[in-house]
């Protein structure tokens, strides 16, 4: 079978060569020679090989002359250095330089065997991270988080402007509104990306956990602590820790919480010695901070550390512009997901989607046309797609949209005939619900025509 890696063999002793062009040649890689340096970098500069598997000692431009040639031609190629037993200084001097590895002769060809594939094993990881990062990378784009209302433009300006820094950001937003969304936005569009991202929803942790969670525990700290554990702080060192549902932590942890900030070093649980830290903190919250302190809640110090930069998420009702753009979005994803192309939205869903008051905000919208994507028997998605209590609570919108824009004397002239339906036109009993005397029934009755 073909591995798919293309070899270079640079090797003077012309049976040795051989040998090895044989050996790998069977194994499926793509292999050519070369009998001294010279000949093998014209060779590498047409084109650029995976691998190189070459002799250091060689006349003319030796194995360590050439491995610094390849590395400033290509840093994708793996150079692995053949040298004489015993040799030690040379492979020191090869490692040194940007050498894959080395490998000492008189060697068994099964070395050989298993340190290419060990390369093609490394590649294959480098290629799937590389590909991992392009899409957390282009998935976190803040472009991507969808809104032309104004509220959304001005989170969007903020995400661009505090990206680079490295302040402390609270985000605040009712649920499902995409906090966590641009928390990792500020986070994969600043020169963090490539390090660690770390996301920890304080409000799902139990409080006897959370501290350890955090900031990690020495073995023996507390009952089950049988091994040393690193917490979230140092796991996102270089990187973005973001803490989620600030204003659900206690007053304890928001002791401990302030002095990391404040030192920004960390002692573990049953810890005796302080570690630094460098990370950028991210917290974010559905309640009103303000209110929490004025309860005696949360600390007004823990506040203003945590509210350097303030980003305010609207909810999805005050930013109803938006809401066409996001079903159309969604719509996009779950019908590529379920292989459901060519997917549509009826203008009656669209309106429904306008009147409903989404109390789950963007999360709830994702998940309804998720669901009416699985459930639609045709290609449009039509009012029977959609569950009977989201066209209750749409019908009832639509009501309260109709209602505010009717006069003080139409919203009575509505009430009194609604009344009167009620209980099947008895205008005694009517008169008893309204809170009237009967004379003040009948003339509103004859004002308006009932």
């Amino acid at each position: 079978m073909e591995k798919s890696a293309s070899i270079l063999v640079v090797e003077d002793e012309e049976k040795m060569r051989e040998l090895l062009q044989k050996i790998l040649s069977a194994e499926g890689y793509l292999v050519q020679t070369a009998n001294n340096g010279s000949a093998a970098l014209s060779m590498i500069e047409k084109n650029p090989f995976e691998i190189v598997l070459t002799d250091v000692k060689m006349p003319g431009l030796g194995g360590i002359e050439l491995l610094k040639a390849v590395r400033g031609i290509s840093t994708e190629t793996y150079v692995v250095i053949m040298t004489a037993f015993g040799s030690i200084d040379s492979a020191v001097e090869a490692m040194k330089q940007g050498a894959y590895d080395y490998i000492s002769k008189p060697f068994k060809m099964d070395e050989i065997r298993i340190l290419m594939n060990k390369i093609l094993d490394e590649k294959a990881l480098r290629h799937e991270v590389d590909s991992l990062r392009r899409e957390v990378n282009r998935r976190y784009r803040y472009s991507n988080i969808i809104g032309k209302s104004k509220g959304m433009q001005e989170v969007f300006e903020l995400i661009e402007r505090v990206s680079d820094g490295k302040s402390t950001v609270l985000i605040q937003g009712k649920s499902g509104t995409g906090k966590e969304l641009v928390a990792k936005a500020i986070h994969y569009n600043g020169p963090r990306k490539n390090k660690p991202f770390m996301a920890v929803n304080c409000s799902a942790i139990p409080e006897t956990l959370l501290e350890s969670e955090l900031f990690g525990h020495v073995k023996g700290a507390f009952t089950g602590a049988i091994t040393t554990k690193s917490g979230l702080f140092e796991e996102a060192d270089g990187g973005t820790l973001f803490l989620d549902e600030i204003g659900d932590i206690s007053l304890a942890m928001q002791v401990k919480l302030l002095r990391v900030l404040q030192e920004r070093e960390i002692k573990p649980v049953g810890g005796t010695e302080s570690r630094k830290i460098d990370i950028r903190l991210i917290a974010a919250t559905h309640q009103n901070l303000m209110e929490k302190i004025k309860q005696g809640t949360f600390r007004e110090d823990l506040y203003y550390r945590l509210n350097v930069i303030n980003i305010n998420i609207p909810p999805l009702k005050d930013r109803a512009e938006d809401i066409p753009l996001l079903a159309r979005h969604f719509l996009d994803l779950y019908a590529k997901e379920n292989n459901r192309s060519g997917m549509t939205i009826s203008r009656e869903v669209l309106e429904a989607f306008m009147n409903y008051p989404w109390t789950g905000n963007v999360r709830e919208l994702e998940n309804t046309i998720e669901r009416a994507v699985i459930l639609c028997n045709g290609n449009e998605i039509t009012l029977q797609d959609l569950p009977p209590l989201f066209l209750k609570e749409s019908k009832e919108g639509l009501e309260r949209q109709d209602i505010a824009r009717l006069s003080l004397e139409e919203v009575e002239k509505e009430h009194i005939k609604h009344v009167l339906e009620s209980v099947g036109g008895h205008k005694m009993k009517a008169a008893e619900i309204l809170k009237v005397d009967r004379r003040t029934l009948y003339r509103k009755l004859q004002s308006y025509n009932l």
